[in-house]
């Protein structure tokens, strides 16, 4: 799962596996506000539950243009980076890794190995996204209220 945090909104695409095996975002998208927990922590509750469907390769003609764009209302994928944080949440041996992300010189995201944090072992999808949430907000300067 990945998720984007671009003027106060979060973007939370479904990221498939493509049958070459590389990931990419696709509808649906769910977009909240940064500001809007309960809505926000059940959003990326949901997201992590979905999993990755596995979707058709498309060919170099007919990849899509990323999906996120037109929920963002921007036209290219350079105009959506500016602002933007990235975060990963990536489930290995049943425990999560949340890795933020940081820009590459070169243009897109790598994760920033200084801010990975690993979740213990068992910890349930309802506190991966309380803590996913909480991460957010505080990155985006809203302090989380009561998150239960």
């Amino acid at each position: 799962m990945q998720l984007y945090l671009r003027n106060g909104m979060v973007y939370l695409p479904t990221v498939a596996q493509t049958e070459a095996g590389y990931h990419m975002d696709i509808d649906p998208v769910d977009v909240v506000s940064v500001t809007d927990t309960k809505i926000l922590q059940r959003a990326i509750k949901e997201a992590l539950s979905k999993g990755n469907p596995t979707i058709p390769t498309p060919t170099r003609a007919a990849h899509p243009t990323p999906v996120v764009l037109k929920y963002a209302k921007v036209k290219s994928w350079s105009a959506f980076e500016k602002g933007t944080s990235l975060w990963k949440l990536v489930e290995k041996s049943g425990s999560y890794q949340i890795k933020p992300g940081r820009k590459r010189p070169d243009k897109g995201w790598e994760d920033d190995p200084t801010t990975i944090e690993t979740l213990p072992s068992g910890t349930t999808l309802d506190e991966v996204a309380k803590r996913v949430l909480i991460l957010i907000q505080n990155s985006s300067g809203v302090a989380p209220p009561n998150v239960g």
